[in-house]
């Protein structure tokens, strides 16, 4: 008798587009020298993705950590959509946790990291552990692209919760970060910041934006008025 997670994912490679998976390949940037190289996509819609994870949220944590490791992107979505359904059952938050940081090598694209981070490691380290919140910097400080990437999405949680230090102390350590992506990301935490305290992003912007790399303040000052804005790109802001 087959495998339930071979059966599964035969089912689920059925929905396979090969166009789709094209498309896919070059917009997640996976060709030789790239940030996704080496990716896998059978070509698989997110609402698609969403509804297989729907239909298979019965399976087990240990099958979802299996699910996990699968080659195919489509595949490592579900298994996070489902490993955060878990999350939700308190009794599972802390197993749920620490799978999640020992697999994290599989959390390997932004919209993995994004889909995640801040529902299981920035909500567990926001609700549980503010000691431990150290473990974010040390994912900062690793050669990892996608480390660095859960760091600062898993801060959004703290956005939420109205805590902006490790936003802020994180900001510091990726202004000199030569990767686009993690310029995105930090440039979006910044702006749901001023979303929410308008005084801590100028505090912030006005200190350091002639330090930031382009992409990272125009995401922060995405929301910001026009002029403003303009006056930021132009560099005309006084201390």
């Amino acid at each position: 008798m087959p495998d339930l997670i071979t059966t599964i994912q035969h089912q689920f490679r059925q929905l396979k587009d090969s166009e789709k998976a094209q498309q896919q390949q070059r917009f997640f940037k996976t060709a030789p020298g790239e940030n996704g190289h080496g990716d896998c996509f059978p070509g698989i819609t997110v609402p698609q993705i969403r509804r297989f994870a729907k239909q298979n949220k019965q399976l087990s944590l240990d099958r979802v950590q299996s699910l996990l490791y699968s080659r195919y992107h489509e595949e490592r979505f579900p298994a996070l959509v489902l490993l955060i359904q878990h999350y939700h059952i308190r009794k599972y938050k802390q197993r749920v946790y620490a799978l999640y940081r020992e697999h994290r090598q599989q959390v390997n694209n932004w919209d993995l990291v994004d889909v995640s981070a801040h529902k299981i490691d920035g909500d567990y380290l926001l609700l549980f552990s503010k000691t431990q919140r150290r473990v974010l910097y040390t994912l900062a400080q690793s050669k990892s692209l996608w480390e660095h990437r859960i760091a600062v999405i898993a801060i959004y949680r703290f956005i939420q919760a109205g805590q902006f230090t490790d936003t802020l102390q994180l900001t510091e350590q990726f202004l000199h970060d030569p990767e686009d992506v993690i310029h995105k990301a930090v440039g979006w935490m910044l702006r749901e910041i001023g979303k929410r305290d308008d005084d801590q992003l100028q505090s912030l912007l006005c200190r350091r934006y002639h330090n930031m790399p382009r992409t990272m303040l125009r995401y922060a000052i995405e929301k910001l008025p026009h002029t403003l804005r303009r006056q930021y790109l132009d560099g005309t802001i006084s201390n």
